[in-house]
Order: C-alpha cells, then structure tokens, then sequence
C-alpha cells in the first residue's frame, strides 16, 4: 500500500471506498473501491479533505480491508445468516428467516480483543425477522495483518457457530382461561385476544379455547386434554396469583408436569409459571398480559417456538435487564428489556 499525493493519482485505481457525509443528511459513497480517478475527480476529492490517496500494492502479509470483512463475516454466519459485499469497508450479516437470533458472547469479546478487527452484533437471545442485520463486521485499517485475521477466524470456527438464527417452528397452541366470572359469562375474557396477537408472529395453528372455572382437577383436566388432542404449547390463564381462588399453579401440577419455574425475576410478568410434560411446554399466564404490552412472556416464546428447552438458568438470568421502564411508546425489542 503506498501513499502517494492526489494530484499523482490520476489514472490510477482507488484501493478503499470513499465516503461523503452531509451532516444531519446522507452518508454515501463517494467513490468505489476499484475507481480508476480521472482528473475531474480531484475537485471532489479535495472538497472531501483528500490531499493524499493511498493505491493498493501487493504484501505478502497484509489483507486488505474488504477481503478481510469478507473472510470475517463468513467465518463468523452460521445457519440462518447471510452476507453481501462489503460497503466502505463493512460487510453486513442479514437473518434469512424469521427465527431466535443466537451469539457467542465470549468468542465475540475475544475476537473483539484483536487489535484493529470489529464484530458487532444484536443482542442474542431476540426474535428476528427475515432480511433484519443482525450484525457488522470490518477492520480499522486499510490493511490488517494475516496472523490478526487468521486468529479470527480460528476463534469463530472453534465450538458451535458464533452467529446464527434458529428458525421458528411450527406449533399448534391451546388456551385453558380459568376463572369462575369468565367461567359464568359475569366478564368477558381479556386474554385469548391478546395472545392470538403475539402468536400471529409465529407460525403454527390455533386450536381454541376453552373456559374453565377455578377448580384445580378441571383445570389439569383441560390441560391433558389438549395435549391428548395434538396441542404442543398449551397456555393456562387466569388464577396465577395468590389469592385464595386462584389454583391454577396448582392444575399445571397435578398434569404430573415437571414445573421449571414458578415466578421470573421480571417485572411486569413475574407471575409466569413454565412446566413440561412430556417436553410439551405448559405455560401460566400472569394477569399483566392483558395490561402490559411486553412481559415476560414475550422473553420465552422465541426459545419456546424454535423447540429449545427453556432452563431455570436462563429465567435467572433474566432479572438483570429484566425491569421494563414502560416508556409511552414502546420500542421493544429495540431496547434493554430482557437483554
């Protein structure tokens, strides 16, 4: 790589992008790595500041910057990423499905680590869509040493992949709303409604609802009953709290039910009960869904639709960054929430 005045550049091909910013407007290209400049570019040139322009040569152990985003981005994609080519020197990771976006952490830090190199990403743990940037990669000079980029790439190849976003798959979802004053017709339910809305962002089939009163052996009844008929995720609603009526923690376990948590450290929805049977995830819904358009219910069902197990650990984890500010309008997942 060799720097050379831009009045001697003329005829000679550019060996990075060239950006233009408009403040508080654009940032574009300017030119293009690869541009052959012609005397007519050196007015533009100076007006970006360009007294000197570095041309490519050939070193034996340097990378230049787009080949090195290249090697990064695809030593670090897994299943469900995708990449296009670099742009100013960055390459971006783009999710192929709509799925549970999934990052190791600690390789990404250690890669991180490198001098000169950049790997950000999303926050893991989060449901994307097709097509959403999940991550960006480059490196800080216009040539990075092979050895730095080939530590790279040893890490994100060590272990499973450091980037990568499980499909969701299909479920088909049963509701059990308990509650003697639905139950009786005194009020109407408030929850079903709410709960089609979130699953409409997953794909599977609804098979209905059914009204139970508070009482512990129907409710574990209706339960069975669903999973009996082909339900893989069954919702229980109503009854979750501790008021004498409410036995509804109490019919999720007497399905015989292996209950992983009773109470999230999450706030609003911790409340929110998860049990398996027969690795069919049984899930009572605390009384804020009807309220709080985000809760804790909205962290698991993304592990919930890609088929994972979710742990008493993960829940845990949860209650740091598990306090939702309730802001007038909410950006979730475009926040701390959960992260």
């Amino acid at each position: 790589m060799k720097k050379i005045p831009v009045n001697e550049a003329v005829g000679l091909a550019l060996c990075h992008d060239i950006t233009r910013i408009v403040p508080g407007k654009e940032k574009v290209r300017a030119f293009k790595k690869g541009h052959i400049v012609r005397a007519e570019d050196l007015t533009l040139l100076r007006d970006l500041g360009k007294e000197h322009l570095y041309i490519w040569e050939e070193t034996e152990n340097l990378v230049h910057e787009d080949e090195a985003a290249l090697r990064l981005a695809e030593a670090a994609s897994g299943p469900g990423i995708v990449f296009g080519e670099p742009n100013q020197g960055k390459v971006s990771l783009k999710a192929t499905c709509s799925g549970l976006l999934e990052i190791d952490s600690l390789r990404l830090a250690q890669i991180n680590n490198i001098e000169g190199i950049v790997l950000a990403t999303l926050h893991g743990g989060q449901a994307v869509s097709a097509g959403t940037t999940v991550a960006g990669t480059r490196v800080i000079p216009i040539a990075i040493e092979k050895d730095k980029l080939e530590t790279a790439e040893q890490i994100c190849h060590t272990g499973s992949p450091l980037i990568s976003v499980k499909p969701f798959v299909p479920l088909r979802v049963g509701v059990v709303t308990t509650g003697n004053e639905v139950y009786s017709g005194r009020i109407k339910d408030g929850f079903c409604e709410v709960l089609r809305q979130k699953l409409a962002a997953y794909p599977g089939e609804f098979m209905g609802q059914i009204l139970v009163p508070d009482d512990a052996p129907l409710i574990t009844a209706h339960i069975r009953k669903f999973i009996d008929d082909g339900a893989e995720l069954v919702f229980v609603t109503g009854g979750m709290s501790v008021d004498p009526d409410d036995v509804t923690p109490t019919g999720i376990k007497q399905t015989g039910a292996e209950v992983v948590f009773y109470g999230a450290p999450v706030l609003p929805g911790s409340m929110l009960m998860l049990a398996y049977l027969n690795n069919i995830p049984i899930c009572g819904v605390p009384g804020c869904v009807m309220f709080n358009s985000i809760t804790s219910l909205d962290l698991i069902l993304p592990y919930i639709f890609t088929g994972q197990r979710v742990s008493r650990s993960q829940i845990v984890s949860l209650g740091y960054g598990g306090l939702c500010q309730e802001c007038p309008v909410c950006h979730y997942p475009n926040c701390a929430f959960g992260k």
